[in-house]
C-alpha cells in the first residue's frame, strides 16, 4: 500500500513538470518557428496527458482489496500504459506528416541559438526525470511509473536529435535539415509506443514475465532448504505493484502441520525479501511419496524407502510443469 502511494506521489510530480517542460518547448517553437522542435512540443501534449492518465491508474491501483475485486485494483496500470503508448505511436505518425509536409512548403527559421538552450535544456530535465521514474517503477513494480519513465527517456533521446539537427541547420542554413531530423527521430518514438503498448497487452492477458521468473528461479536454488524435496506448478501473475504468486511445494509427508507450515512462511520470507512486501504468496503444500527418496537430498530421513541418485536442479522448464519431479526409468539405470 505504502509503495502504491509512493508510485502516485512521483506520477502527480511527473504530471507537473510535463506541463512546465511543454510551456518551455512552446515558447522555443514559437522563437524559432522550427517544425522539429514544433513535433518535439507536440509530443510533449502527448507527455501531460498520459501523465494525468498515469496519476488516475495509480490512483485506482492503490486501492485496497475488496469483494469484486479480490486481487486488487493493479489492472488498471496495465490499461493506462496500453493508452499511453497508443498516444507515443499516434504522435510519432503526426511528426511525420508534419515533418515531410514542411520538407514540400519549407519556411524561414529564426532565432535557433533560443531554440537549442532551451530545447536542450528540457531535454536534459526528462531523462534524470525519467530515470528517476524508471527505478522507482522497477523497485516497487509499477508498469505505469516504468512506461512513464520510458517515454521521458525517449523524449530525451528525441530532443537532443533535434538539438543536434538544429546545431547543424545553424551552421549550415539547410533547411531540409529540420524536418529529416523530425522524420528519422519519429520512428524512434513509434518503436517505444509499440514496446509500451506490447508490454501493456502482455498484462492484460497474464502473459508470463520470463526475466521475472528466471530471477525468482535462481534466487531459489540459491536459497533451497533441505526440506524442500521438490517445487512445481509455479505462476506469478502481476497485478500492478503487487505480484501473485503460487506454487506447489513438497516436503518430507511426515512433518505434521505446523511443521509444514513452517517451512511455507520460510519459502514466504525468502521471496518477499528479494521481491518486496508487494508479494503475495499461495503455496500448497504435497507430501513426498516414494520415488521423491531419489531426488531428496535429505541426510537425517529415517523412513527413507529409496537411495539417494540426483538433486534436480530447479529451471524456469520443469519448475513451472504441473507434475512433481522424479527420475526417469533412464536416468535410474545410467
Amino acid at each position: 500500500m505504502q509503495a502504491a502511494l509512493y508510485n502516485l506521489k512521483i506520477q502527480k510530480r511527473i504530471a507537473v513538470l510535463s506541463v512546465i517542460l511543454l510551456i518551455v518547448k512552446t515558447i522555443a517553437w514559437y522563437l524559432t518557428a522550427s517544425v522539429a522542435i514544433l513535433t518535439d512540443a507536440f509530443e510533449s501534449i502527448v507527455n501531460v496527458v498520459a501523465g494525468f492518465i498515469g496519476v488516475y491508474s495509480l490512483y485506482v491501483s492503490a486501492k485496497p482489496m475488496d469483494t469484486d475485486h479480490p486481487y486488487g485494483h493493479g489492472k488498471a496500470e496495465f490499461i493506462s500504459a496500453a493508452i499511453e503508448g497508443t498516444m507515443i505511436t499516434i504522435a510519432g505518425l503526426i511528426i511525420i506528416y508534419e515533418a515531410l509536409n514542411n520538407l514540400i512548403h519549407p519556411h524561414t527559421i529564426k532565432k535557433l541559438d533560443y531554440g537549442i538552450m532551451l530545447t536542450g535544456a528540457t531535454g536534459l530535465v526528462n531523462f534524470i526525470a525519467g530515470y528517476i521514474c524508471i527505478k522507482t517503477g522497477k523497485r516497487n513494480n509499477s508498469l505505469a511509473l516504468i512506461s512513464s519513465g520510458k517515454h521521458l527517456q525517449s523524449d530525451t533521446w528525441t530532443t537532443m536529435g533535434i538539438v543536434v539537427g538544429l546545431i547543424l541547420l545553424l551552421f549550415t542554413g539547410l533547411a531540409w535539415i529540420d524536418s529529416v531530423v523530425a522524420i528519422l527521430f519519429s520512428g524512434f518514438i513509434i518503436y517505444t509506443g509499440y514496446k509500451i503498448t506490447r508490454t501493456s497487452v502482455a498484462g492484460i492477458m497474464d502473459e508470463a514475465d520470463t526475466a521475472l521468473l528466471h530471477k525468482l528461479v535462481l534466487m531459489l536454488n540459491a536459497n533451497r532448504k533441505e526440506n524442500w524435496i521438490d517445487m512445481h506448478n509455479l505462476r506469478i501473475i502481476k497485478y500492478g505493484s503487487r505480484l501473485h504468486l503460487d506454487c506447489h511445494l513438497t516436503v518430507p509427508w511426515y512433518l505434521n502441520v505446523h511443521e509444514a507450515h513452517e517451512e511455507i512462511d520460510a519459502l514466504s520470507g525468502l521471496v518477499k525479501n528479494e521481491f518486496g512486501e508487494s508479494v503475495e504468496l499461495f503455496v500448497h503444500s504435497d507430501g513426498c511419496l516414494d520415488f521423491s527418496c531419489q531426488i531428496c537430498t535429505k541426510s537425517d530421513c529415517k523412513v527413507r524407502k529409496h537411495a539417494f541418485e540426483k538433486k534436480v536442479e530447479w529451471t524456469m522448464e520443469n519448475i513451472l510443469s504441473n507434475s512433481k519431479h522424479r527420475i526417469s526409468r533412464q536416468e535410474s539405470q545410467a
